[in-house]
């Protein structure tokens, strides 16, 4: 794992992209925003700029000319936990689940705002440096908190009482809130290896969690459903 920026320094960004055009946007918008980037127009390119860089987040399309997207991030997942975008004119479900299941932390479909992908990219940021640091005991999102100590849920100051699968689920949200995890991520890390296409099990029991911790569970505000692809539980 990279160490976080040292307070004062921007936060260096790797660009993959073998488009020009696109690589000039994004320096254009982030650099503007006070970030540091370096390039790179091809996967093993890539690849040698994130070990020899350490950049703190990769932003990666999948559409390269040498290695595929996709192995990129698993080439990178082998030794890092950097964060990374995935930038791609691919929208279909199936690239975006390969995607994340790779090890990719979110991803954005071209052609996209600067505005929407800075957003995204301060999700990122904001999990690699809660990462970096000593497990927290507690999460706190909006009127949602989560004792991983006591294991207990409070919503607005009120116990909520879980089932283990129950507490299992939103716990496993929680460390990795504002990430998309998809479908097959949380029925391994819930259920185990043998569940992974029991989609079922996490319709009734996301179901269940936001009768529980929702004000309104019709419109759920914090456990959104991210369509094809699995769940994100909010930063608030």
């Amino acid at each position: 794992m990279t160490a976080a920026p040292e307070p004062g320094t921007p936060a260096l960004v790797l660009v993959v992209d073998d488009e020009p055009p696109i690589r000039k946007f994004l320096r254009a918008g982030l650099e503007g925003q006070g970030y540091a980037l370096v390039e790179a127009g091809a996967g093993q390119e890539g690849i040698t700029q994130a070990a020899m860089r350490s950049p703190d987040l990769v932003l990666l399309d999948l559409g390269l000319p040498d290695v595929d997207g996709f192995e990129v991030v698993r080439r990178i997942r082998e030794w890092s936990a950097m964060p990374i975008i995935v930038l791609s004119a691919r929208g279909q479900d199936g690239d975006k689940v390969r995607a994340l299941d790779a090890g990719a932390d979110d991803y954005v479909t071209k052609p996209f705002s600067m505005a929407e992908l800075l957003a995204r990219m301060r999700v990122a940021l904001r999990h690699r440096l809660r990462a970096g640091e000593e497990e927290s005991s507690a999460v706190e999102l909006g009127e949602l908190r989560i004792d991983f100590v006591r294991r207990a849920v409070t919503v607005a100051g009120e116990p909520v009482k879980l089932t283990p699968i129950e507490y299992r689920l939103l716990a496993f949200l929680a460390r990795h809130a504002g990430r998309v995890l998809t479908h097959q991520q949380l029925l391994r890390e819930v259920w185990g290896p043998g569940y992974t296409s029991q989609h079922h099990y996490l319709r009734v029991y996301m179901a269940q969690l936001r009768h529980k911790i929702e004000r309104n569970p019709g419109r759920p505000q914090l456990l959104l459903t991210e369509p094809g692809l699995g769940y994100r539980l909010r930063e608030t």
